[in-house]
């Protein structure tokens, strides 16, 4: 059987799911699983959805390999495992998560080495993302030349936001270098919006719509006509929301400040913003959602209050970009599984009309608003991978 294999490599961890290659793309995979603690101590955790069974396995690492090569290595592995777990499938080709396109690519794009030196010009605009994503793709033409590769971009599904919400009021000379807002979670985004005509119907799936995408990372985008108009995240995927070790959107003045009177330098700062903040960094307790909500103790309280209170602000601001506020849908990890964040963002908002009802919200349905709530809202899981698959196949005519 012939397979689309679809890669979403980070810094110490590899996502991977094989979809079978069938007339109709399935809507989910024939294999999953991710390969963490790459650089450290690499551990497979995979699972088989036909059958559910799950699968645990410890990688080898061969003394003074480097990052470069302990990824090469997770590849190697992978391979050799879905061999062995199902050695009648035949991979033909991979489609990769890339987060940041830039100006150059608005569309998935089969990949190429010309290419791929291309959107290495771009690590500076993502360098705790993009040479990870780049590193699996070079890896991939080195070990199976033959398999046609698909790059999509996280930022491409933003390229329909009116000009001016891409720019930051910086000289312009700084817009021209590609200082602006580019957004991110665009695979997300665009599942999602796939699937609203079916719950929503075609006439409300095109009017105003605000997507929260809540999870260790967060943002948000305003949809019209299905396409993006907005979104919460700008020239990094740090701005817009607070999130699970990243700060969001910051006054510049208390960088500034930090810089200035406590002499922090550039590696100080993007760990502080990017590591060190969030909830992690409010509550001095955890990052996870889950462990915070089971805390009694105040500053967990307080880590989940402002992370909805800055959520509900974010909502009010994305429907003016939307032009109204006809639906709210969560996804993500947070926004598919917490009741609580949601109830409580449900109540910073019940100035607009919105309720919800809350027994559909505990057992996590998909519609969850109340029947006199003037804003339906929608709890959609996401799928990234397919989405990935999806335009793996089309792209390459395999469908």
């Amino acid at each position: 059987m012939k397979a689309v294999l679809i890669l979403n490599a980070g810094s110490s961890s590899l996502k991977f799911a094989l979809f079978p290659l069938t007339p109709q793309l399935a809507d989910a995979p024939r294999l999953s699983g991710q390969v963490e603690g790459i650089g450290a101590a690499p551990v497979m955790n995979a699972r088989d959805v036909h059958s559910g069974e799950r699968y645990t396995e410890a990688l080898p690492v061969p003394p003074g390999t480097d990052q470069n090569g302990q990824h090469r290595n997770a590849l190697e592995f992978v391979f050799e495992w879905i061999r062995r777990h199902s050695p009648g499938l035949e991979i033909v080709a991979a489609g990769h998560r890339i987060v940041h396109g830039g100006d150059h690519y608005g569309a998935p794009v089969v990949l190429t080495p010309a290419i791929v030196d291309t959107l290495d010009t771009l690590i500076p605009l993502a360098p705790l993302h993009q040479p990870h994503n780049l590193r699996a793709i070079k890896s991939l033409f080195a070990l199976m030349p033959e398999v046609r590769q698909v790059g999509c971009f996280d930022t491409s599904f933003h390229r329909t936001r009116h000009p001016v919400a891409a720019r930051f009021p910086l000289p312009r000379a700084m817009f021209d270098e590609g200082i602006k807002r580019y957004g991110f979670h665009g695979l997300s985004y665009e599942f999602v919006a796939r699937q609203l005509p079916a719950l929503l119907g075609d006439e409300k799936a095109r009017g105003p719509i605000v997507v929260a995408h809540l999870g260790n990372g967060a943002s948000m985008c305003a949809l019209r006509d299905g396409q993006s108009r907005d979104t919460s995240m700008g020239f990094t995927a740090v701005d817009g929301l607070m999130m699970g070790t990243r700060t969001g959107s910051i006054d510049p003045g208390v960088i500034l400040h930090l810089v200035e009177q406590k002499g922090m330098d550039g590696k100080a700062l993007s760990n502080l913003v990017y590591k060190q903040s969030g909830l992690l960094g409010v509550s001095g307790i955890s990052q996870d959602m889950r462990t915070l909500l089971e805390s009694d103790e105040v500053s967990a309280k307080e880590a989940i209050e402002l992370f909805c209170y800055r959520a509900a602000c974010m909502i009010g601001q994305l429907t003016m970009a939307a032009g109204g506020f006809d639906a709210l849908v969560f996804t993500g990890g947070i926004g598919e599984h917490a009741a609580p964040v949601r109830a409580r963002i449900a109540e910073w908002l019940a100035w607009t009309g919105l309720r919800l009802y809350p027994a559909a919200n505990q057992r996590h349905a998909t519609r969850i608003h109340a029947k006199d709530s003037r804003i339906e809202v929608l709890v959609v899981p996401t799928n990234e991978e397919w989405m990935i698959a999806h335009h793996a196949v089309n792209l390459l005519g395999l469908s």
